[in-house]
């Protein structure tokens, strides 16, 4: 009999990132010939659904991609990387959301200039009906929001773990956030009111979300979940490297929660497994060549905490 590879459902942002490699950050005026470049499909649920990908499931990628010439980059990295592709505005003939990007090789720190979304059509509703079919999770990072609330809707009878990427606050997530089971925030997540960590924790829990987690670079990730077993919180190490590069790292947390999720029902552990996949990343230049190390990683990735 066949067993069927997990499906993860990704809703959001795709873009077209433009990579370059340099060995000091750029000064007014200054010319610099790039170390490396990578052209990539990027975009937060869209690194989530490669990471996804790579660890072993099945990810199905929803978001506005269109026609443009410049789309057919996109297409190819997510065919090559065996994302299904779910395009809600196929006609649309405007240039996809691009991003250009410099990271400083010696420190891992990294620029980033782009238009995100904003000169977008945004796909309306009738959305099409068969975009969780088979789903094992849904992950949403916000910038499909209409669609985000209606899918999370769709999850919530047929109990779909529903994960949030809480990156930043954005418009609409307050009719959204109820309906999550997992929200993941970064340190510059702030609902309204709120200007701390604790205050936004805070937030999430009054709306009785059940599993909470913040991450907050390198340093220790919060979290606090809630079951019928009772309340945990607690703080999970990270490990200390020197980051080659931290672009996309935390897409790429998200994506390997979503599936580890899936493996796993303890939260924490998953938590865990997530943040040696996103260390690993940064040790690595790009979004991509991190996967090739994951069959040398394979051990330690799939230890729970002590």
């Amino acid at each position: 009999m066949e067993t069927r590879m997990t499906t993860g459902v990704f809703v959001g942002l795709i873009t077209l990132d433009c990579i370059y490699q340099t060995r000091r950050s750029l000064q007014p005026n200054e010319k610099q010939v790039a170390e490396a470049m990578l052209l990539a499909a990027g975009g937060p649920a869209t690194n989530a659904a490669i990471a996804f990908q790579a660890l072993g499931g099945q990810a199905r990628l929803v978001g506005a991609l269109g026609q443009h010439p410049l789309t057919t980059v996109v297409r190819d990295d997510l065919a090559q990387q065996g994302v299904e592709l779910v395009d809600l505005t196929p006609t649309a003939t405007e240039p996809p959301p691009f991003s250009s990007i410099v990271v400083n090789v010696e420190t891992g720190d990294r620029a980033v200039i782009s238009r995100n979304a904003a000169d977008r059509p945004m796909p309306r509703a009738p959305f099409p009906n068969t975009l969780l079919d088979q789903a094992d999770c849904l992950l949403l990072d916000g910038h499909q929001m209409a669609l985000g609330c209606h899918l999370a809707q769709l999850a919530r009878p047929q109990q779909l773990p529903v994960v949030i990427d809480a990156g930043s606050w954005k418009p609409g997530f307050d009719q959204l956030l109820p309906f999550a089971t997992t929200v993941i925030a970064s340190a510059n997540f702030h609902p309204p009111g709120t200007g701390t960590a604790a205050a936004a924790i805070a937030y999430l829990r009054s709306l009785n979300v059940s599993q909470i987690a913040g991450t907050r670079g390198v340093e220790a990730l919060r979290y606090q979940t809630e079951s019928s077993a009772g309340s945990q919180s607690g703080t999970g190490p990270v490990s200390a490297i020197k980051p080659m590069e931290t672009l996309g790292a935390g897409d790429i947390f998200h994506g390997a929660f979503c599936y580890y999720a899936t493996q796993t029902a303890d939260f924490v552990t998953a938590l865990h497994r997530s943040a040696a996949v996103a260390t690993l990343a940064c040790q690595s230049w790009g979004t991509r060549r991190w996967i090739k190390q994951l069959p040398l990683a394979t051990g330690p990735l799939d230890q729970s905490p002590q």
